[in-house]
C-alpha cells in the first residue's frame, strides 16, 4: 500500500542516518585512542568536492605551487582558469544532486575537508601511484596537528564536559534502542510481506487458471462467431439474390404497368376523338347507319314453351352466356372497323374553318359588348362618385349655412336690441339713405354677383368639372376650397424634395412671367411716350399770354375735415342700415 511504502522508506532513511552517525562516532573514538586517522567514505569513495587525484593533476598542482605569484598571467590563462573553475563547480553541483541525503555535507564540513585533503596531499610521498587507494586508512606517525585536523573535518573543536558526554551516550543509547525497535518492526514487516507474497503467488496461480479458461472460452467464441459469420454471409448472399430477382420482377411489372397506362391513355384519346367525330357526324348519316346495323342482325325467335321454364342452374348459365355474348360483342366492336362519315381530312378542316369564323365573329361581338359594358360601368361609377361627393359637399354646406344662420340670427337679435336705443332722427336719416342707396346699388350689385358667379363657375369647371348639379356660387366656392384642402394634403404626403423642386419651377415661371409683363409694360410705356412726343412735335406751338400764376398760402381746412368726418359717418350709417335693417 502507499502508506506502508512511505513508512518503510522513511524508516530506511532513518536507519541509514543512524548508521552513518554511529560510524562517525566510532571513527572519532578510534582516532582518539590510537594514532590512526580514518578518512570518511565521502572523501575516499564519492569524491564529492574534488575529483580523484591523478599524476597529471599532481604535476599541474606542483607547477601552480612553484609558479611565481608576482608574475601577471596572460589574458587567455585567466579566461581558461575561469572556465575550469566554472566546470569544476558545475561538476560539484551535479555530484551533490546525485548524493543521498545522509552523504551530503554542509559548507563548513566541505571547507574543513579541503584543508585535510591538502595536508594529506602534502604528507603523501612523491612516488605515490594510487595502488593503495582502495584502503580507507593511512598509517602515519603520531602527529597532534594531523589528529586535530582530522577531528575538525567532521565537527567543531569545542570542550566537552562530562554532562555533555553522558548526554551524547544517552542519545546514542536511544538511537540504538530506536534502531532495535525499527529492526523488529522491519522484521515483522518482512514476515507480513512474505505472507502477502505467498498470497500473491496463490492469486497469480488462480489468475493463470482463469486466464487459461478465458482463453478457451474466447477460442470457442471465435469459432462460433466464425460459423455465425459464414452462415450470415450465406443468408445475406441468398437474400441479395432474392432481392435481385424481386427487383427484376418489379421492373418487369413497372414496364408492363407503364405500357398498360400508355395504352389506356391512347384508348381514352382515341375514344375522345371518336366522340368528337360522332358529334360532328350529321344526323341523317347516323340514322342510315343505325337502320343498316339493325337489318344486318338476325332475329332468333325463342319457343314459347321454354321461355317461362327456368331453374337456378339455367340462370347461372344464362348469366355466363350473357357475359360471353357481351365479351364477344366487345371483341367484334374492337375487331370491326367503325363506320365513319368523314373519309377525307379536308372535310374536318372545312368544318373547323367554318366553326372558327363563327367563333371569331362571336368573340368580336362579345368583346365589343364587354367594352361597352365596361365603359358604362365606369361612367356609372364616376357619376356615382361625383354625385356622392357633391351630396357630401351639399350636406357640409347645409350644416355650415345652418350654423351661419343661427349665428346671424343671434347677431340680428343683438343689433335689434341696440337699435332700440337710437334716436328717431337717426332712424329717419338712415331709412332715407337706405332707400336711396338700395335703389341706386341694386343693379350694380346684381351685375357684380353675376360676374362673380361666372368667374367662380369657370374656376369650378377647370378644377373639378362641369356643374351638373346646378350649384350656386357659395356651394361652388366650398367645393373649390375642399379641393384645395385635398391638394394641400396630397402635397404634404409627397416627398419634400419633389415639392421644393416644383415650387422652385413655379416660382421661376412666375418670375419669368412677371419679367415679361414688366418688359411688355415698359415697351408699351415707351411706345406711348414716343407717340406723345410725336404728337407734341406735330402740334402747334402754344404761346403763353399773360402773367403766370403765383403760389399762395392755402386756407385753413377745418371745414373740409368736418365734411370728411360727416361723410365717413354717413357711410357707416348707410352700411349698417343696408345690412341690419328689418
Amino acid at each position: 500500500m502507499p502508506g506502508d511504502d512511505e513508512h518503510g522508506h522513511a524508516d530506511s532513511r532513518l536507519s541509514e542516518l543512524t548508521r552513518a552517525t554511529s560510524q562517525r562516532l566510532s571513527r572519532q573514538e578510534s582516532s582518539r585512542q590510537s594514532g590512526r586517522v580514518t578518512f570518511p567514505t565521502t572523501i575516499a569513495s564519492k569524491s564529492e568536492i574534488s575529483e580523484p587525484i591523478s599524476i597529471n593533476d599532481e604535476d599541474s598542482q606542483e607547477k601552480e605551487l612553484h609558479r611565481n605569484p608576482f608574475k601577471i598571467p596572460a589574458d587567455n590563462d585567466i579566461f581558461i582558469l575561469r572556465d575550469k573553475d566554472k566546470q569544476r563547480r558545475r561538476a560539484e553541483r551535479a555530484k551533490q544532486k546525485e548524493l543521498k541525503i545522509y552523504e551530503k555535507t554542509t559548507y563548513v564540513q566541505r571547507m574543513n575537508t579541503k584543508k585535510v585533503s591538502s595536508r594529506k596531499a602534502n604528507l603523501l610521498p612523491n612516488n605515490f601511484d594510487g595502488a593503495n587507494e582502495e584502503s580507507m586508512t593511512v598509517i602515519i606517525q603520531p602527529d597532534t596537528q594531523l589528529t586535530l585536523a582530522a577531528s575538525k573535518a567532521d565537527r567543531h573543536i569545542e570542550k566537552e564536559t562530562l554532562k555533555e558526554y553522558i548526554g551524547k551516550k544517552r542519545d546514542m543509547f536511544l538511537v540504538q534502542y530506536s534502531l532495535s525497535v525499527k529492526r523488529d518492526e522491519m522484521r515483522k514487516l518482512e514476515e507480513i510481506a512474505q505472507a502477502e507474497e505467498k498470497e500473491l503467488e496463490i492469486a497469480e496461480q488462480h489468475l493463470e487458471e482463469d486466464a487459461a479458461m478465458f482463453d478457451e472460452f474466447l477460442k470457442e467464441n471465435d469459432k462460433n462467431s466464425v460459423e455465425a459469420i459464414k452462415t450470415a454471409e450465406a443468408e445475406t448472399k441468398a437474400k441479395l439474390e432474392k432481392n435481385n430477382e424481386i427487383k427484376k420482377i418489379n421492373s418487369q411489372m413497372m414496364a408492363i404497368r407503364s405500357e398498360i397506362t400508355k395504352n389506356d391513355e391512347m384508348l381514352k384519346e382515341y375514344q375522345l376523338y371518336k366522340k368528337f367525330l360522332d358529334a360532328l357526324t350529321p344526323q341523317d348519316f347516323r340514322e342510315r347507319k343505325y337502320v343498316e346495323k339493325e337489318a344486318k342482325q338476325p332475329l332468333s325467335p325463342l319457343p314459347t314453351s321454354n321461355r317461362h321454364i327456368r331453374t337456378p342452374v339455367s340462370a347461372d348459365t344464362d348469366s355466363q352466356n350473357s357475359l360471353s355474348t357481351h365479351e364477344d360483342s366487345d371483341n367484334e366492336d374492337i375487331d370491326s372497323e367503325p363506320d365513319l362519315f368523314f373519309t377525307d381530312p379536308q372535310q374536318l378542316l372545312d368544318i373547323f374553318s367554318e366553326l372558327e369564323e363563327q367563333n371569331l365573329s362571336l368573340i368580336q361581338n362579345s368583346q365589343e359588348t364587354e367594352e361597352a359594358l365596361e365603359e358604362m360601368k365606369q361612367q356609372v361609377a364616376q357619376t356615382k362618385r361625383k354625385m356622392e361627393k357633391e351630396t357630401e359637399q351639399l350636406k357640409q354646406q347645409i350644416d355650415f349655412l345652418t350654423i351661419s344662420i343661427r349665428k346671424e340670427e343671434e347677431r340680428a337679435q343683438e343689433l335689434e336690441l341696440r337699435s332700440k336705443y337710437d334716436s328717431f332722427r337717426h332712424k329717419r336719416i338712415t331709412c332715407y339713405k337706405i332707400f336711396n342707396f338700395g335703389a341706386f346699388q341694386a343693379e350694380d350689385q346684381e351685375r357684380m354677383l353675376g360676374a362673380l358667379n361666372r368667374k367662380v363657375e369657370e374656376v369650378y369647371r377647370h378644377c373639378i368639372g362641369d356643374n351638373e348639379a346646378n350649384l350656386n356660387t357659395l356651394q361652388m366656392l366650398t367645393a373649390i376650397e375642399n379641393k384645395l384642402e385635398e391638394l394641400f394634403e396630397s402635397i404634404e404626403l409627397l416627398p419634400s424634395d419633389k415639392v421644393e423642386a416644383a415650387e422652385k419651377a413655379k416660382e421661376k415661371e412666375r418670375r419669368l412671367k412677371l419679367r415679361e409683363e414688366k418688359l411688355e409694360a415698359q415697351r408699351l410705356h415707351q411706345e406711348d411716350r414716343v407717340k406723345r412726343a410725336l404728337k407734341r412735335a406735330q402740334a402747334d406751338i402754344k404761346k403763353k399770354s399773360g402773367k403766370p400764376l403765383m403760389y399762395r398760402s392755402e386756407p385753413p381746412q377745418t371745414r373740409r375735415i368736418r365734411q370728411e368726418a360727416s361723410r365717413n359717418q354717413d357711410r357707416e350709417d348707410e352700411e349698417l342700415a343696408y345690412y341690419f335693417s328689418p
